[in-house]
């Protein structure tokens, strides 16, 4: 796996605490639920570009 970019973050107090309870919903961590919402919008969009070990889009 290739290292992850780390870069600051501003956000609405409120916002991150709506985030922190979704993602403890979904057992992730507030981090990992974020570039899960990012990757799947990315996807949905068609910006994503596929990976060489992707598997294919059904």
């Amino acid at each position: 796996m290739a290292p992850k970019k780390s870069f600051p973050l501003r956000i609405d107090p409120e916002l991150y605490e709506a985030l922190e309870r979704w993602a403890a919903e979904e057992f992730r961590s507030v981090n990992s639920h974020l570039e899960f919402l990012l990757r799947e919008a990315l996807k949905r969009s068609g910006r994503l570009p596929r990976s060489k070990n992707a598997p294919p889009e059904e």
